[in-house]
């Protein structure tokens, strides 16, 4: 793992509200085994999403998520307030800004991503499931805009 990526893990773990807290009430040792933790646990995520074939980081009006199949790790805030997902966007994982998309009900409606990579043979019906590939044309159909594009470069 690249250093860069340790620190801003670091930083991003010292800096949340509860360990600053146990460090001002003199509780450094537990506040440093809690940044541990949420380090270690980061690195994991960041360790799935370059794993996971469906893994993916989704940006809207609610906030920032990063898909990692059967787990989401998300915050209310932006992207660019969200270390861990901006991280993961940097390295490559592919990036879905659904903040231009109008048409929430046709969003709404879209299949989720597979967990596994796999594809649903039934298109239809509640809890369908697509490619990430497939999932990227529907959505970009709608407006959202795409950066780390998995899918293959067409030729013109």
């Amino acid at each position: 793992m690249q250093t860069g990526v340790l620190r801003v893990l670091r930083a991003t773990a010292a800096a949340w509200w509860r360990h600053k807290e146990l460090r001002r009430t003199g509780q450094t040792g537990q506040a440093q085994r809690l940044e541990r933790e949420t380090v270690l646990r980061d690195l994991g995520y960041l360790k799935q999403v370059a794993l996971l074939p469906g893994a993916h980081v989704i940006c809207g009006e609610g906030g920032t998520f990063i898909h990692l199949g059967w787990t989401t790790v998300s915050t209310l805030a932006p992207i660019e307030r969200f270390p861990l997902a901006a991280l993961a966007v940097a390295r490559g994982t592919p990036f879905i800004d659904i903040r231009p998309v109008t048409d929430v009900i046709a969003f709404a409606h879209l299949p989720r991503v597979a967990r596994d990579g796999s594809v649903d043979p039934d298109f239809s019906g509640p809890g369908r499931s697509v490619q990430l590939t497939t999932y990227i044309d529907m959505v970009e159909e709608l407006g959202a805009k795409i950066a780390n594009d998995p899918r293959p470069r067409q030729s013109t």
